[in-house]
């Protein structure tokens, strides 16, 4: 199925309900089916249709159903814990958790100075310095409705949690967790009092007709926060372009365990691939250094990424992955490159960000986190 098509600048957000797909089947906005979508609180476009609809699979086709009403997106501020949206690249529905403020080093700008991060380690592409400003991110709870039709094109495993020292388990992950660029969210509301399934939502929210959003915060998310915050917390974001190729990398701490005498830190990180331009490409290999503290310096080679070659199209411009690491020290470096294919069977490297592996005081998350949790191990 095709993925949503649906640039970030909000001076064509008409383009991008036009052209969200049919990838859900709980939007169809394209110029066949002709509905129009106006914002709830202006005429910023001169139509009638005010109001998102949504098809699901039924054994007689595909039926639109009403989701909600278009909001303005903002372009200053943030959203509030409760804020209905869909996702303008994977075009999943979803609900705004809490936000992150994250510093984001772009390495396709330069700037004004605002902060540096540390020297590049030996044998890192590029040596510029790079600049970081403040980025919000959100975290999010995915429509479980939703998830079967983004899993090739987006994990929906991909927050991860060390387990327990004593589990025989070595990893969980909590389904239908993201982390979402402020820019990503495409703001609606409903007066669906459930408009989000998901096993967290009435764990973490509850509906308040006085509110706006209507749906605030429980104690328990404050306290799962709280609890997890360490493993949780987006701080930097590294973004690169290649040849219209862009890579974003989000790398995060999970802890340190101990293993046949000595520590193991362990971090995962989040990649996505995003096609800027017109010409198709297929990821074909990956190339990886990764550089310990210790002195270590390892070259990773493989086919593809976590067992797939994704293709990156007009159609379907991006692939966001996640994975793991560990080092047998308390930080590294990591930086590498990518190997697509064109259409006419040439190739050429889009380069991975540098990014930092920064570990923090250990504390493994063991105690609150609600489930469901999926085992990885």
């Amino acid at each position: 199925m095709a993925a949503c098509v649906i640039r970030r600048t909000l001076l064509s957000t008409f383009n991008k309900y036009n052209s969200v797909s049919r990838v859900l089947q709980h939007v169809s906005l394209n110029s066949r089916h002709n509905p129009s979508v106006s914002c709830s609180s202006c005429d910023l476009f001169n139509v009638q249709q005010k109001r998102f609809m949504s098809s699901r699979n039924r054994p007689e086709g595909k039926v639109l159903e009403t989701v909600g009403v278009f909001e303005v997106p903002k372009q200053q501020g943030k959203y509030e814990t409760g804020q209905l949206f869909l996702h303008s690249v994977f075009g999943y529905r979803g609900i705004v958790l809490f936000p992150w403020h994250a510093r984001l080093y772009d390495r396709d700008v330069s700037p004004p100075a605002v902060e540096s991060k540390p020297a590049e380690p030996p044998g890192a592409h590029g040596s510029k310095e790079v600049k970081g400003k403040t980025h919000t991110y959100y975290q999010v709870l995915i429509d479980t409705r939703d998830c079967p039709h983004i899993s090739q094109r987006s994990q929906t495993e991909a927050v991860t949690f060390l387990a327990n020292h004593d589990d025989s388990r070595a990893l969980y992950a909590i389904p239908g967790l993201d982390y979402v660029s402020h820019e990503d969210i495409l703001p609606y509301n409903s007066t669906d009092q459930v408009p989000i399934q998901h096993e967290l939502f009435e764990r973490f929210l509850q509906f308040k007709a006085s509110k706006v959003p209507p749906f605030v915060p429980r104690d328990t998310l404050q306290a799962w926060q709280e609890k997890n915050h360490p493993w949780l917390e987006l701080s930097d974001v590294h973004r690169e372009t290649t040849e219209n190729i862009r890579v974003t990398v989000i790398p995060f701490y999970m802890g340190m365990r101990e293993a046949q005498n000595s520590n193991v830190y362990w971090w995962r990180y989040c990649i996505r691939l995003e096609n800027m331009g017109e010409e198709v490409v297929q990821l074909r290999e990956r190339h990886w250094r990764i550089f310990s503290l210790s002195g270590t310096l390892e070259t990773v080679r493989g086919r593809g990424v976590v067992g797939r070659e994704p293709v990156l199209s007009k159609e379907q411009p991006a692939f966001q992955y996640s994975s793991h690491v560990s080092l047998q020290a308390p930080s590294g470096h990591m930086w590498g490159s990518y190997r697509l294919e064109r259409p006419n069977g040439t190739f050429f490297d889009v380069r991975i960000p540098p990014f930092s592996l920064e570990s923090k005081k250990d504390d493994t998350p063991n105690g609150f986190l609600p489930g469901p949790f999926t085992s990885l191990a």
